[in-house]
């Protein structure tokens, strides 16, 4: 074999592994979370907004600037027209052509310019909070998705296990009644149990696909593609941190997203009243300009006009003027608008209380679940393990025959619902604790 097909052979199986490995991959709850953070149209939106403030930001700063502007035009007259020489009227063809340059400058404008800066400063703020307000809040709803399908694939799992413990017995059982050990009942019964524990593996998978694509819509993840999650969350260890809610929501009312846009959003309709009473003072600007022009009888037997660059001198204008407008009445306009301002002020400051309140509320609460979580925890570890031991009594004693079947059904059923729950308790946990951590100042993706 030559060594150009063992480079080639080399390359096929290295490429062979790392797609063995892109189908393997295990996503982590932060993977998930980080992937559907930067593939939201959600966040692609607020970050498009947000430039449109950074732009109405530099527009601000450029009212106070000069205007400056310049014109340059050209007219060709035909028939009766005013001679621009003698100033009266004659019936001449001309050709006038004319320059312009001119500025204006605000002095002036009722603390409008200011306060229109100070806008897009509080609007370009506002814009970064609802940028992370949106991230924070799909990695929360992403998060959650995933604990569903962790969930779900356990209680997949769970029932599994349960149909092929059920069906060994069942065989069991049928063996048993050959040997005059048990009767039809028994037999019947235990088929029952089958069925039903093959339908809550049927709804169980079922739940399972509906929240994994749930999962999928939130990462934006493209729903024909294999997604396989790390489970392994579910066995991390925590302890009882007894914290004050208080101290929390204190932090959380200065930093968190929500609080900050309540806030900045408040400061937005003060300023916007301020610049509604600003409509009612005079507004004053200074303008300058410089203007010429070059001017030529086409009329036969007209004298050779003056040359372009001697009128474009002698022609030149200069003028500078103070200019100021002072409002009288606009059919109640500018009062219209100023209540309407005024308003909005107020609704944005019930709006920032309620969302205040709303704010303790769920930090109360995601504190309070926590370590009832925790509680609740330790409290199905222990009842697991007791009814794994009950169940395993009862089985002992149904193949004696001490125990009827309904018995054995009953103990199952408490032993599988008590995993379940502790399955739910655990991951619902580690979701409270991520809660508590995000209102307490850190990140909801870990890096």
């Amino acid at each position: 074999m030559d060594m150009k097909k063992k480079i080639y052979i080399v390359m096929v199986l290295v490429g062979l592994r790392s797609l063995s490995f892109a189908q393997e991959k295990v996503w982590t709850l932060d993977e998930c979370m980080k992937y559907a953070v930067e593939n939201s149209t959600k966040v692609k939106k607020a970050l498009h907004t947000n430039d449109t403030y950074k732009a109405e930001q530099l527009s601000a700063f450029g009212s106070f600037l000069p205007s400056l502007t310049a014109n340059v035009g050209a007219q060709l007259n035909y028939g009766r027209s005013i001679d621009p020489e003698t100033n009266t009227y004659s019936n001449t063809s001309t050709f006038n052509n004319g320059y312009s340059i001119s500025s204006s400058l605000p002095i002036f404008y009722g603390g409008r310019l200011i306060n229109q800066w100070k806008l897009s400063k509080v609007n370009r703020l506002l814009g970064k909070q609802t940028v992370r307000q949106t991230e924070d809040e799909l990695a929360i709803n992403t998060m959650q998705a995933y604990i569903d399908v962790v969930f779900y694939q356990g209680t997949a799992k769970l029932a599994a296990e349960k149909l092929e413990e059920s069906s060994r017995l069942l065989y069991k059982t049928k063996r048993q009644e050959e040997l005059g050990l048990k009767g039809k009942a028994d037999v019947a019964q235990i088929e029952a149990q089958v069925a039903s524990d093959d339908y809550d593996l049927t709804h169980q998978e079922n739940m399972y696909n509906t929240a994994l694509l749930t999962l999928k819509e939130y990462m934006n993840y493209d729903a024909g593609l294999s997604l396989e999650l790390d489970t392994t969350l579910t066995t991390q260890e925590y302890t009882f941190q007894p914290e004050s809610t208080d101290a929390i929501f204190a932090y959380a009312s200065e930093n968190n997203p929500l609080a900050q846009q309540a806030a900045l959003t408040l400061k937005n309709n003060k300023l916007q009243h301020l610049i509604a009473k600003g409509r009612l003072f005079p507004t004053i600007s200074l303008s300058a300009g410089v203007s010429t022009n070059y001017f030529e009888n086409l009329s036969s037997g007209a004298a050779d006009p003056a040359a372009f660059k001697s009128q474009f001198k002698n022609n030149r204008g200069e003028y500078i003027s103070l200019n100021i407008s002072i409002p009288l009445f606009d059919g109640f306009e500018n009062r219209t608008t100023i209540r309407r301002a005024r308003n909005n002020m107020r609704i944005a400051a019930e709006q920032q209380t309620e969302t205040l309140r709303q704010l303790q509320i769920t930090i109360e609460k995601a504190v309070a679940d926590r370590d009832g979580y925790l509680k609740e925890m330790i409290q199905m570890e222990k009842q697991v393990n007791a009814n794994q031991l009950a169940y395993q009594l009862t089985l002992r004693k149904f193949e004696e025959g001490l125990m009827s079947s309904l018995d054995l059904q009953t103990s199952a059923n408490q032993l599988i619902q008590s995993k379940v729950n502790l399955l739910q308790r655990r991951l619902l946990y580690i979701v409270k604790v991520r809660q508590v951590d995000y209102y307490k100042g850190g990140e909801l993706v870990q890096k």
